[in-house]
């Protein structure tokens, strides 16, 4: 419930998500400070291999946000990649379709287009929109309309042409299954925790070591706590398919439509 919880903040607000970050490690440290500046007054010498332990917790910090990041970057790139390989055999199946020099193959291509905007409604929709299964859906019955036609194209004709169209709407629908699955797939919640936690308690622990010393360096700390916030929240962000602003983008999709205007002209044959 708690995960279902930020999930809603983070999809109605990075800037809240963010806010809401900051603020818990700013506690955090602030919390920290108060334990070792209460501490510094009871011990001759404060601080004493503090420092070592806080460095060794930052360090081990910036190194599992360095995984992170690298792990939402490769499955942003999945998503991304995965549009522009579904958008590249709609286009392929489309032209396949149109020349095949069949009634049904010319249907296939107009369910090619609808099918084309349906799946760029689904890499647009948002995180709890209705518009995703209803993008599912309609998926699901373009993808049957269109099998059926084909079908009946390579009863008729079990040539190589058909088997060449059947080979590429195939490769489509596996597509849409596979983009399907990217984008279901979320940020791993224990790795999320994992974050929160580890930058939480390194937090205190350096507010902790600042009050040892008596000096809280708050506009350091407040520059240091913005810096991390702002990387994992793009971490987040980007290891999310449909929160926040970093989103996949649909120009490959709107390229393709562009491709469909004017249709297939065939030219006169050359003079001999």
């Amino acid at each position: 419930m708690v995960t279902e919880a930020i999930q809603e903040l983070a999809a109605f607000s990075v800037l809240a998500f963010a806010a809401a970050l900051f603020l818990i490690q700013a506690v955090a440290k602030e919390i920290g400070y108060v334990f070792g500046h209460r501490r510094a007054g009871r011990q001759e010498n404060p601080g004493e291999g503090v420092s070592v332990v806080v460095g060794g917790m930052l360090g081990l910090l910036a190194f599992v946000l360095a995984l992170t990041l690298s792990f939402s970057s490769a499955r942003f790139q999945e998503r991304r990649e995965g549009t522009l390989a579904e958008a590249n055999a709609i286009g392929t199946a489309w032209l396949q379709a149109q020349a095949i020099g069949h009634p049904r193959g010319a249907e296939i291509a107009r369910l090619l287009e609808d099918y084309t905007v349906v799946r760029r409604d689904f890499v647009m929709a948002g995180r709890f929109a209705p518009e995703v299964e209803a993008a599912t859906r309609r998926t699901n019955t373009l993808q049957s309309a269109i099998w059926g036609h084909l079908a009946a194209i390579v009863r008729e004709r079990p040539d190589p042409v058909a088997a060449s169209l059947m080979n590429s709407l195939n490769t489509t629908f596996d597509l849409a299954t596979a983009e399907r699955f990217a984008f279901a797939t979320l940020f791993p919640p224990q790795l999320f925790w994992l974050l929160i936690g580890m930058t939480t308690v390194s937090m205190a622990a350096l507010g902790f070591q600042l009050g040892l010393r008596q000096k809280p360096l708050r506009v350091l700390s407040f520059l240091l706590l913005s810096m991390w916030t702002a990387t994992m929240t793009i971490i987040l962000d980007m290891g999310a398919a449909r929160l926040g602003s970093i989103r996949v983008g649909v120009q490959a999709y709107d390229w393709t439509i562009q491709g469909f205007h004017g249709g297939v002209t065939i030219p006169p044959a050359p003079a001999r």
